[in-house]
């Protein structure tokens, strides 16, 4: 394995920690003590943290340890409203240009995750549900929109995952993608748009809700004196 795809294998382990909140937002990441536990040494660790850093679910900070992203609600709600028209304009794209073999190849992921839906990893189920999407992204043949979703998808990562964790489902997300494909495989741009709104429109109130939670939570702390300054 190449120092390259150590780092990148290492960056998808971090990533998963981050989402399943082993490594919650603020918390710092030690270069040498994760290093240590992985077993692997500084320099592809280093480069792991950078590219968890391009994707913005870590912060690096002058000579001291990176930590986890904590992005505000309100950059959040921002980024998941580009998205959301990101994803829209790649359904109307995916319309006009994507190949039969390629909307074949979305069915097969759609048939993937209802079959594993349930009893599976509940991420391993987000990441496929990821691919879903961003394979519809890659069918509208346009190099800037890919460029540009796959940016905001890295962004939004933990966000899309608390969202979709929160709210899961069955018959509503298999659902939706069942009504997403169709209008893909009819090419109907109409369609396929209103099913992409309402697969994502839910996604802002999830997260403001975890918010809400969270907020609730610290101030429940105060009251019972938890986490309070000696």
């Amino acid at each position: 394995m190449t120092e390259d795809t150590l780092a990148e294998a290492i960056a998808y382990e971090l990533r998963r920690e981050i989402l399943r909140g082993n490594l919650p937002p603020g918390a710092p990441i030690k270069e040498r003590d994760n290093a240590e536990r992985q077993g692997v040494s500084r320099t592809p660790m280093r480069e792991a943290i950078r590219i968890l850093a391009k994707e913005g679910l870590v912060q690096l900070r002058p000579l001291r340890s990176p930590v986890v992203a904590n992005p505000s609600l309100a950059e959040i709600i921002d980024q998941i409203r580009v998205l959301h028209a990101l994803e829209l304009l790649s359904g109307e794209l995916a319309c006009e240009k994507a190949s039969d073999d390629e909307i074949a190849a979305i069915g097969a992921l759609k048939d993937r995750i209802e079959t594993i839906y349930g009893e599976a990893d509940t991420l391993d189920v987000f990441e496929l549900d990821m691919q879903f999407h961003s394979a519809i992204v890659a069918a509208s043949h346009n190099a800037a929109l890919a460029e540009t979703h796959g940016a905001y998808m890295a962004r939004l990562w933990r966000a899309r995952y608390l969202s979709a964790r929160r709210k899961l489902s069955r018959e509503r997300v298999l659902r939706q993608h069942k009504a997403i494909h169709a209008a893909l495989a009819l090419r109907d741009v109409a369609a396929i748009k209103a099913e992409i709104g309402a697969h994502l429109g839910a996604m802002i109130a999830n997260i403001r809700d975890h918010f809400l939670e969270q907020d609730g939570d610290g101030a429940a702390q105060t009251a019972t004196g938890e986490d309070r300054p000696e």
